[in-house]
């Protein structure tokens, strides 16, 4: 989180909480499993997305963050929520509170990461009742709105 936008932010307000934009997507394999990343940050399992940069939409965000977190390009099916109780303290201290929306997305290109990168270690595929451990209680719920609504 040391470049772009966000550590721009960080160099003017120290370590002070912020209130972020994110957008993250739900893309579905053939049995209906959900596609999670391992955080290198965290070692937890979160929804590919990130935060916004400044000047994008919340759907250019979901685009260009599921690819650089998994290798796959999507496209945006529908938006599937708003989600804005996520807490999340970094491994620095740092503290965020990020606004999330939530996409259902198909993929349209690329292929799943073959090697870790430095935002993810591991993707797979998961059973929406059979989640491994998840980054915040955030996450579990918008997996629990998808899981109904996607």
């Amino acid at each position: 989180m040391a470049t772009g936008y966000i550590g721009r932010i960080r160099k003017r307000v120290g370590h002070m909480p912020l209130i972020l934009n994110t957008a993250a997507g739900i893309l579905l394999n053939d049995q209906h499993q959900v596609l999670l990343n391992l955080r290198t940050d965290s070692h937890n399992w979160s929804l590919p997305g990130g935060y916004m940069e400044f000047g994008e939409t919340y759907a250019q965000t979901c685009v260009r963050e599921y690819q650089e977190d998994s290798g796959v390009k999507v496209e945006i099916v529908r938006p599937l929520g708003l989600f804005d109780q996520g807490i999340f303290t970094y491994p620095n201290g740092d503290q965020v509170q990020t606004i999330d929306r939530l996409f259902l997305v198909r993929k349209v290109g690329g292929q799943l990461l073959s090697a870790e990168t430095d935002e993810t270690i591991r993707l797979d595929y998961f059973d929406f009742d059979d989640l491994p451990p998840l980054l915040n209680q955030q996450t579990e719920k918008m997996l629990a709105f998808a899981k109904e609504n996607a």
